[in-house]
């Protein structure tokens, strides 16, 4: 197989880092209602959530759809679960009137379920006082281009650049979210936090992995592993949230609250030619060279030929903010290398008992 065209872009994979813990005296509790509970990025951030120094004071809420998921997010993690629906808007509205803290890990490009978290957190600010925080995500995306492989490109974002960030066009991958919440922080009734995270790799794990809540396998490239077979940032969430909590007056927020998740860059066909690689020496594929997808591939292995020729794009960036608030990520892009054949194990394993 080979990718439609080429990417150079950044990556994020999720296990455990040390991270820093809070200073400060957390004896009051602090509510925090988090979307995504059953997914690779918001089971992630659940995990390190319910493992952090202050877990105590945390009273976590979590919207889930599945009745038998939530039994055990309550039974055996202690998490407070509202079942319904990201389409449940006035359950998403409550739940974020009802937070100091609110994580959205869910879909990036949810208007209407983003449109509910803002009004339920304005509600909240009108009616308390007090300043919610929004730690919302998005994704590199917004910075691709439209050069479905055929070309290179020499501009490098930084999440420290503000009038940069500013220049992505209205029209770009997660723009349409992304705006109403600057627009949210401009108003002063939330402080809002942007993670940016980039290719997205690995098999998560921990106790709400293996006890079948959550997601461990991310989208990005088990959709080209499909493909080929037919044919470390949670982190980052945490040490904001720690930032935010301890040091607010230093933590950038609004335009200046955008943190990449990157730690390399790779292309498109290094990661193709690594499936194809691990495809031969599993006895699945003979040769290992990456070939074109047709337009018809595009839509059948995802779902639309925008989203098949995003593999085609240039999306590069540093993540100078982010580590300037103390993230520092481990893996390197070797490691989300390596992370292929294990995924492409996994994938057979799981289609085998389908």
């Amino acid at each position: 197989m080979k990718p439609a065209a080429r990417q150079e872009g950044m990556w994020w994979h999720p296990k455990p880092q040390q991270v820093a813990t809070l200073t400060s005296n957390m004896s009051a509790t602090v509510t925090i209602f988090l979307t995504g509970a059953t997914g690779y990025i918001g089971g992630s951030v659940l995990e390190r959530l319910l493992k952090h120094p202050n877990a105590n004071t945390f009273d976590i809420t979590v919207l889930v759809r599945n009745a038998e998921k939530a039994k055990i997010l309550e039974s055996k993690f202690g998490v407070r679960v509202v079942v319904g629906a990201h389409q449940d808007l006035d359950k998403l509205e409550a739940c974020s009137e009802n937070a100091h803290i609110v994580f959205q890990c869910s879909d990036s490009d949810d208007v209407p379920a983003t449109k509910a978290i803002l009004s339920g957190l304005k509600k909240r600010h009108a009616k308390l006082g007090d300043l919610p925080i929004l730690i919302h995500t998005s994704g590199t995306g917004t910075l691709v281009d439209d050069a479905r492989g055929m070309y290179a490109t020499d501009v490098i974002y930084s999440d420290l650049n503000v009038e940069q960030i500013k220049s992505i066009p209205p029209t770009a991958f997660h723009r349409d979210v992304d705006l109403p919440i600057m627009q949210a922080d401009e108003e002063g009734y939330v402080r809002a936090h942007i993670i940016l995270p980039a290719t997205v790799y690995g098999i998560a794990q921990g106790p709400l992995f293996e006890a079948g809540v959550s997601n461990p396998h991310s989208m990005q490239i088990p959709r080209l592993i499909r493909a080929a077979l037919d044919r470390k940032l949670a982190d980052l969430y945490i040490i904001l949230l720690d930032s935010v909590l301890n040091n607010p007056d230093k933590t950038g927020h609004g335009w200046e609250g955008f943190y990449f998740g990157e730690n390399g860059e790779h292309t498109w066909y290094q990661i193709s030619r690594t499936i194809g690689e691990a495809l031969v020496e599993l006895g699945l594929s003979d040769d290992p060279e990456p070939t074109e997808f047709s337009t018809e591939e595009l839509i059948k292995y995802f779902g639309s030929i925008k989203i098949g020729l995003y593999n085609g794009t240039n999306s590069r960036c540093r993540a100078d903010r982010s580590r300037s608030i103390g993230w520092k990520p481990q893996y390197t892009t070797e490691d989300m290398l390596k992370s292929i054949k294990p995924e492409i194990i996994a994938l057979r394993q799981r289609e085998s008992k389908a």
